[in-house]
């Protein structure tokens, strides 16, 4: 809490230097004036309405619009908060204006980026770190001799300060929120020297040459209309960037949303979909998979029980064996999953991991009997996710074991029911990455859930049905 209110204090005092008598003695006149008001307010409005477009939110002149013709605002998600942050005003402001002022342009964008009212904590931090970025960029700017080389279109001399300060704005950004993440979330602290290291990319790189060429378009001789006429592209490419972040969290609250409906029905499986992508996406980090498959494969393993919508809920929390007819109604559920979600496009390869997770390499899984190879590699990836958080998991059939036994049992079984291969890239990130067993839920009914050890064999039972591997139609349920 005291760093929530320590970080709008600090931006506070960098303002005060916009009031002359504040200044202490021996500092420089550059860090708070002269400062040209009629360029301030225009830049934080611009800043206003641009990252208000890049962040999915309405913009200023369309709030004041609505409340003028009182209409409400269009209901609208806005996009992770900084997934799609707009700099290139700031960072002309940044450039042309003294650095208390240059914080100045920052404030109004964060104290009014979010219509609801509850979300006034976050904005005033945002705004106020912000601020802090702009204030200390700002201030190497002017250290660097800046502003002159800037005026007299000295490049490319003036290159250099343009550099730094863009530096500077990321190493602040990146350790204002890494000490964030740190207090909230727990987070070790070397995320505080991957922040800054995060936030140099391309997209800050491009917004930073576009505030450079706002900057020298603004003092030329057609001002602030040329500037404008600058921003235009990048107001493209930011409203497109915004829509695909908006599609993106659609893409996520459907699935959400089936996972929620298959957690309900089985409470000893609440967290299992979510814990089985994410140690799917650890075994896929370990192979080198690209973000893109990633971003899927994730998806495959939090869908992969889908099927189970269609499963008879008594025999999901049965905690004793099940007939030879209940099992085979149990494992019709991949299934049942792929046409439940074959429809959603984006889904892509998720499609195939969710009808195959449940293939052994030596053929004799379900629902197709694939060999080896013929498994997909989404499939390969999630049935080892799979297995190893439901043994490391209490179910109603059997308690949770440790890690350490369940790695030992997913070896034992490598090569016959798992493919070795996602069985090693799993223990090489374990090794890396904390993994902690799931405590069982609370109450009596824990008692009544047998403890019995991995690597006891299973019962004989009939050959299960053959269905066509995904790429043709998945036969219906109930179909021989």
């Amino acid at each position: 809490m005291r760093y929530l209110v320590a970080v709008p204090v600090a931006a506070l005092c960098c303002l005060l230097p916009l009031l002359s008598d504040a200044l202490p003695l021996g500092a420089p006149r550059w860090l708070g004036g002269p400062v040209d008001w009629p360029k301030v307010g225009l830049l934080a409005f611009l800043h206003g309405c641009w990252e208000s477009l890049a962040q999915g939110l309405p913009t200023p002149c369309l709030r004041l619009l609505r409340l003028v013709l009182r209409r409400p605002l269009p209901e609208r998600a806005p996009t992770r908060s900084g997934a799609n942050a707009f700099f290139p005003v700031l960072f002309a402001g940044v450039l042309m204006l003294p650095p208390a002022a240059a914080a100045l342009v920052a404030v109004p964008a964060g104290l009014l980026g979010h219509p609801e009212p509850h979300f006034w904590l976050r904005q005033l931090w945002n705004g106020s770190q912000l601020a802090l970025c702009a204030f200390a960029s700002s201030v190497v700017f002017h250290l660097l001799c800046g502003p002159q080389l800037l005026l007299g279109s000295r490049f490319p001399a003036a290159l250099l300060p343009a550099l730094a300060a863009v530096g500077t704005f990321c190493l602040a950004n990146g350790v204002l929120v890494g000490v964030m993440l740190v207090l909230a979330e727990g987070r070790r602290p070397g995320v505080l020297l991957r922040g800054p290291a995060a936030a140099v990319g391309l997209p800050v790189l491009v917004h930073a040459a576009g505030g450079l060429m706002v900057a020298v378009l603004w003092q030329g001789p057609y001002g602030a209309f040329a500037a404008l006429l600058a921003l235009l592209p990048l107001s493209i490419s930011a409203w497109v960037f915004a829509q695909g972040h908006r599609e993106r969290d659609a893409h996520q609250a459907t699935v959400q949303a089936l996972v929620q409906a298959v957690e309900i029905k089985d409470a000893y499986t609440r967290g299992h979909s979510e814990r089985v992508g994410r140690a799917a996406v650890l075994i896929a980090g370990q192979l080198g998979m690209e973000a893109e498959r990633l971003r899927t494969l994730r998806f495959a393993g939090i869908l992969h029980d889908v099927g189970k919508l269609g499963v008879a809920t008594e025999l999901l929390r049965r905690n004793g064996p099940l007939t030879e007819a209940e099992r085979r109604a149990v494992e019709v559920h991949p299934v049942y999953g792929y046409e439940l979600v074959h429809g959603i496009a984006f889904l892509g390869e998720a499609h195939a991991g969710i009808l195959h997770h449940h293939e052994r390499m030596d053929g004799r899984g379900y629902p197709s009997g694939l060999v080896g190879q013929q498994i997909p590699e989404f499939a390969r990836i999630i049935s080892v996710a799979d297995a190893f958080d439901s043994m490391t998991s209490t179910r109603s059939y059997r308690r949770g074991r440790p890690v350490t036994e369940a790695v030992a049992e997913l070896q034992r079984c490598s090569g016959s029911q798992f493919d070795p291969v996602m069985v090693g890239a799993l223990v090489d990130a374990l090794a890396v990455h904390d993994w902690q067993p799931v405590l069982p839920p609370p109450g009596d009914c824990i008692r009544a859930v047998p403890d019995i050890p991995l690597g006891v064999p299973e019962p004989a039972r009939a050959a299960p049905r053959r269905v066509p591997a995904q790429g043709g139609t998945g036969p219906m349920a109930g179909q021989p």
